[in-house]
């Protein structure tokens, strides 16, 4: 019988995935990844998703599935590979997707090594997503989910070709209705709980406290400017702001100005009509390619830059190694340096990268 890892988060979508896994015969074994401890900043259990709440009820479940349960403390790593690179980016006048680096640094990396040291030759989460192996180019490729509502295969865009071999998305078939009926049905003590908010970490959502309080400095302050140089007032520290922020500016404006560019050099947030923050073209790294190795001539494909974001048709070209140079048929709005750029082949998942430059 082959054994298998089960990441349960203590939310719903783990434990059905726990239930499914089960059902079709593996061996497996649930784990809570503690990666940081909610309560330390007073998250309310319902805003975190590694709290004691959540420890608690994953237990229950793996309980009343009959399987073996433990809590991997991976706080260290998730301290230096998801905070420390959210802070990072933020200081870098990037707006980071730590859900990302989470499932690239632990869920399919720290995680996926652990499963290996306990003998289990794979492991499966509550992803909503799809895996298949393709018998002509001899690759596993990453597709989204039956549910577009719940498509998560955006943040999964850095998998390699040895984890989606050795990972199964059971949920992938599934609508989160069915997942919740089937918590129902099994009587499981989270079948009504609501997802976790995105950042687990970061209290209230207010980003800038957090890297403050965290880092112990204090962030100074500079001018909000026009494109033309017009100084409009003072802005509290580049770290509060995002390319596209309309509101929390703090200025009476005679008329809708948004954040258009971070001025690192000079400690200055420039500001624009909405029409300043479209464009064509970006430049991408830290790159991870699925349905090729490399990514040989230029290709028409469809790319989004946010999660919540319809994909849009562009060229797409390896310029080197490690890079990416994005061009859409289409200016895209608020184009971003720190958020993913993930691109489709229709349901397939071809690469992502991260969002380096714009144009």
């Amino acid at each position: 019988m082959e054994k298998i890892l089960i990441a349960m988060s203590g939310g719903v979508d783990s434990s059905v995935a726990a239930f499914l896994m089960k059902e079709q015969g593996f061996d497996c074994v649930g784990v809570t990844m503690k990666l940081f401890g909610g309560e330390e900043l007073g998250i309310k259990k319902d805003h975190s998703c590694c709290s004691l709440d959540d420890v608690e009820d994953a237990r229950s479940v793996a309980m009343r599935l009959g399987i073996p349960y433990y809590v991997f403390n991976f706080s260290d790593r998730f301290r230096e590979c998801v905070i420390d690179r959210f802070i990072g980016a933020y200081e870098n006048g990037e707006t980071p997707n730590p859900c990302i680096d989470c499932n690239r640094f632990l869920k399919f990396d720290a995680l996926f090594r652990r499963a290996r040291e306990l003998g289990c030759e794979r492991i499966a989460t509550g992803h909503y997503a799809n895996i298949r192996f393709d018998e002509a180019s001899g690759r596993y490729l990453l597709e989204k989910a039956a549910d577009a509502s719940k498509d998560q295969s955006y943040v999964l865009w850095s998998m390699t070709q040895e984890q989606l071999a050795h990972t199964s998305f059971p949920l992938g078939s599934f609508k989160k209705e069915e997942t919740r009926r089937i918590a129902e049905q099994n009587e499981f003590i989270n079948a009504q709980k609501h997802d976790s908010q995105d950042i687990c970490f970061v209290p209230d959502g207010d980003y800038a406290a957090f890297v403050e309080q965290t880092t112990g400095k204090t962030y100074p302050q500079g001018d909000f400017l026009t494109e033309d140089g017009k100084k409009l007032g003072k802005h509290k520290g580049l770290i509060h702001y995002t390319v596209g922020q309309r509101r929390g500016l703090g200025l009476a404006l005679p008329e809708p100005l948004y954040v258009v560019r971070l001025d690192l050099e000079h400690n200055n947030v420039i500001l624009g009509r909405n029409e300043a923050l479209f464009s064509r073209e970006l430049t991408a790294n830290e790159i991870n390619l699925i349905a090729v190795p490399k990514l040989e001539m230029p290709r028409r494909l469809k790319a989004k830059v946010r999660y919540r974001q319809r994909e849009e048709w562009a060229t797409v070209e390896q310029t080197a190694n490690d890079t990416l140079r994005v061009v859409f048929d289409e200016p895209q709005r608020a184009i971003t340096k720190g958020q993913s750029v993930v691109l489709y082949d229709g349901d397939v998942v071809f690469g992502g990268g991260i969002i380096k430059e714009t144009e």
